[in-house]
């Protein structure tokens, strides 16, 4: 094939000289005449054409040359995909003559095109762009390769035409084969994310580390909010300061580092030897894609850990001091006790954490052990950066090493705790007796004592009151009560070690004073320290029990510079951190006195919102799991307050605390009474409606005599009504529970155990009392079918009201699948948003209307 001919090889060939041919014509004009002057053209034109000739043939040959010197198959087509040309490369690739592909169309090539291939290419072109695709070409003896095909256009001899280049694959895919092997054979851990942190590849033993099922979305297991990363000190990372990012941001690879991966789902933590690497595209300034390298280190992290923990159980740690070069080297442990980071310092540092008198004893004895070769063994006294007392006892001895340099090694132990100890038996009067720590009295003292000292008052006050402690207390009795007591502020005691005092100061409550000018963090240390410590359930005569605790924190001075103002405010913080989620804690914020303030304000309107009106019901459907009609109603109290609708978990906690509940719930029978009857006058029969009744109602007023004056006013049927009592109502008082319980059921009342399960689960109540039926609490109903604890829990509570001949209404039900589950687990009743929230009297009526008109239908049909 001949290349297009370039612009100027029509105008003069090369070597010819315009003024030499003037010159020439001029001559013959001259002397000749026309006809010798057309000679001389004539001459000059054969040269310039043999010229022209001999310049297009060694144009061809360079195209020749150029053309076959491409390593890669290149053809050239034209509009309709026939193939006008094929170099040498394309010849040995797909191992035919060119002469058997000239001429014919590309399909020849790769029989598997589309019948319109040519279309996506020709309007990239037209646009200006590349079109590149991967495909398979096939060779003559019918094999295939891969092929990854760049197509472009120009124009030759003034028709549009197409430039193919198609690079092989097959090494590339073959690198990528080994690549892939390599990955799943190695051992270490290997993930690739993209920019935004989404994974994109991870091997099979970054799999196993990470816990990841190969049947699962890798995106889903590796969701950034399902994990926290720590590290090596157990302090989480922000997601800016984590290796990925970092690599990320300055595009260079991390050194290895220890990290903890905490996966949130499954409260698991994995220690893992962490380094990543950033990926750049062809070009590019920025990585788009981090190659991270892991290892898990569980184990190793977990040993070096059992023997750090053990040396800070002993509270001893070692040190060594290089006496030529005045350097000393302490353990962790040994930082710990002198408030020293783990690094080496000279003996002034360890001698500046002593009182005076001590530094110097400490100084002569260093000096008879270094000259005279004398053991240590001293008990020191000092004080440590935030003004606590610090004991310390200190064992060393003399040794050279193997250049006869002479070192102290020895061991450092922090009896502070003893030395306290005895200190609290001189104060035994101002301590609590049942649980041994500072009572009330002496921890105001002490607190007082160092917000004066203007070196001690930079403290915070954590006060902590155990949750569901009165229900133990109840059902075990006082004598029980005082021991869960005692080995609560064994616990409390011990997370709090020697970083704070600590008091019991009612009750379940406790107190808790802690310096913080040294360290800021150090009442959530301690908090979070006291939560973990009460983790474990508490075990009493074959039963247990499950106590956590609320934590409030208010600073000095910020909170308070007086020692009841600093409670108090610590105390509102606990509230909140009770009202939000117990077992947890809460820093006292300005915002927390300003909701004391409301919550007084609620209470005072509290007490006037059924006199204003301000109080209404809606009713929940209970219906028929099979069927889906309604056979019950649960009323459902609303408030719209002066200050908007308030929820009822808002407003009925208070109402219990302040004992307003009894007359709220007496008016809520009241009208879940009276709309009955008017549905019943309106033609809807007897519709059953279910009223939560508070224990304060069921211990502090004759509840069956109210019952059946309302049900007499109301000329109701005791059936027309249902009482859901909590299970603590079980547990107040046996000999008035079994009678009020008997005198209900004389009048007909259904009654019910509402949330069965939450709380204190009195098995032999239920044996006792005549009980109809149980409430199968949403709190285990969200979880099926798919969480086994709540499945188990359901199951557990169904084969309960089987087994006792109870009736079951599950709660919160939500989905279609619990709806199935509770039916084949046979729960003949729910109610729920699957349903229908609490809709209004006339809500209700419309659709109990509807249900019957269709009922009269289908028995009409039949």
């Amino acid at each position: 094939m001949t290349p297009p001919r370039r612009a100027d090889a029509d105008d003069a060939a090369p070597g010819d000289d315009p003024a030499r041919i003037a010159e020439a014509l001029d001559a013959a004009a001259d002397d000749r005449g026309i006809a010798a002057a057309t000679r001389v053209l004539l001459v000059h034109a054969a040269a310039a054409l043999r010229t022209s000739r001999a310049d297009a043939e060694r144009a061809r040959l360079r195209y020749d040359a150029l053309f076959d010197a491409v390593p890669d198959p290149v053809s050239i087509l034209d509009e309709r995909g026939i193939v006008l040309d094929l170099n040498r490369a394309g010849e040995r690739a797909y191992r035919r003559p060119r002469e058997q592909i000239i001429g014919q169309p590309i399909e020849v090539l790769n029989p598997d095109l589309p019948a319109d291939h040519m279309q996506p290419v020709l309007e990239t072109l037209h646009r200006g762009g590349t079109y590149v695709i991967e495909v398979y070409n096939m060779r003559a003896d019918g094999t295939r390769f891969p092929v990854e095909v760049h197509s472009a256009g120009f124009s030759l001899d003034g028709r549009p035409c197409v430039v193919a280049v198609a690079r092989d694959l097959s090494a590339r895919r073959e690198a990528e084969a080994r690549y892939g092997q390599l990955l799943e054979v190695i051992d270490k851990g290997v993930l690739v994310q993209d920019a935004r942190g989404r994974p994109l590849q991870a091997n099979a033993a970054a799999m196993r580390i990470l816990g990841i099922e190969a049947d699962h979305s890798l995106e889903d297991q590796l969701s950034i909010d399902d994990w926290t990363l720590l590290d090596e000190g157990g302090r989480r990372i922000p997601f800016d300061s984590t290796p990925f990012a970092q690599t990320l941001r300055h595009g260079r690879p991390t050194g290895t580092r220890v990290l903890g991966f905490y996966h949130k789902p499954e409260r698991r933590l994995r220690w893992m030897s962490y380094a990543t690497v950033p990926v750049f595209a062809p070009g590019a300034q920025q990585p788009h894609q981090v190659i991270s390298f892991f290892n898990d280190i569980t184990s190793l992290k977990r040993d070096h850990a059992l023997f750090a923990r053990a040396q800070a159980l002993a509270r001893i740690g070692g040190w060594e001091w290089e006496v030529g070069r005045d350097a000393l080297y302490l353990t962790a442990e040994g930082a710990r006790i002198l408030d020293h980071l783990p690094l080496p310092v000279d003996m002034a540092g360890m001698l500046g954490s002593l009182r005076e008198e001590d530094a110097h004893r400490l100084s002569q004895a260093l000096h008879e052990t270094v000259e005279r070769g004398l053991p240590l063994d001293l008990e020191l006294r000092g004080r440590r950066d935030d003004g606590r007392a610090l004991w310390v006892r200190i064992i060393g001895e003399r040794e050279r090493d193997e250049s006869g340099a002479i070192n102290i090694t020895g061991t450092l132990q922090d009896i502070s705790e003893r030395k306290q100890a005895e200190e609290t038996l001189r104060v035994q009067a101002r301590t609590d007796p049942l649980t041994g720590l500072l009572n009330r009295d002496a921890i105001l003292a002490e607190l007082d004592g160092r917000l004066r000292d203007p070196t001690q008052s930079q403290l915070a006050v954590l006060y902590i009151d155990l949750d569901r402690f009165k229900t133990v207390n109840d059902v075990l009795g006082h004598a029980a009560g005082d021991q869960l007591l005692h080995f609560a502020a064994r616990r409390i005691a011990d997370a709090v070690g020697t970083e704070g005092l600590i008091a019991r100061v009612g009750g379940d409550e406790f107190l808790v004073v802690c310096g913080i000018r040294d360290e800021a963090g150090t009442p959530e240390h301690i908090a979070a320290r006291i939560l973990a410590s009460l983790a474990e359930n508490f075990r009493f005569d074959g039963e247990e029990f499950d106590i956590s605790a609320s934590i409030g924190i208010a600073r000095a001075p910020q909170d308070g510079d007086r020692p009841q103002a600093l409670i108090q405010n610590a105390d509102a913080a606990m509230y909140d951190s009770k009202r939000r989620l117990r077992n947890n804690w809460q820093a006292y914020t300005p915002e927390l006195g300003q909701l004391r303030e409301d919550r007084l304000r609620m209470e005072t309107q509290l007490r006037r919102a059924v006199e204003n009106e301000e109080f209404r019901l809606v009713y929940q459907p209970q219906v028929d799991l099979r069927h889906g009609r309604v056979v019950a109603a649960e009323a459902l109290i609303r408030w719209r307050s002066q200050q908007g609708e308030m929820r009822p978990d808002h407003f009925i906690a208070h109402a219990e605390n302040t004992g307003d509940i009894v007359r709220i719930g007496r008016w809520v029978m009241q009208q879940a009474c009276a709309q009955v009857a008017a549905w019943r006058a309106a033609g809807h029969g007897i519709v059953r409606v279910a009223v939560n009744v508070s224990y304060r109602q069921f211990i502090g007023d004759d509840l069956a005599d109210a019952v059946r004056a309302i049900l007499a006013e109301h000329r109701l049927p005791g059936s027309a009504l249902e009482l859901e009592f909590t299970e603590r109502a079980l547990i107040e008082d046996a000999p008035d529970t079994l009678r009020t319980f008997a005198g209900l059921r004389d009048l007909g009342v259904m009654l019910s155990i509402d949330d069965f399960g939450e709380g204190y689960s009195a098995l032999n109540y239920l044996r006792r009392l005549p009980i109809h039926g149980l409430k199968l609490s949403q709190l285990f109903v969200a979880g099926v079918p798919h969480n086994h604890s709540d499945v188990a829990v359901c199951q557990a509570i169904a084969g309960i009201a089987r087994s006792l001949g109870l009736g079951l209404v599950a709660e919160g039900v939500e989905s279609e699948a619990q709806r199935r589950f509770l039916l084949e687990l046979g729960v003949p009743v729910g109610q729920g948003f699957l349903f229908a929230p609490g809709l209004s009297a006339d809500d209700l009526a419309r659709r109990l209307t509807l249900e019957q008109a269709v009922l009269a239908a289908q028995t009409g049909e039949r």
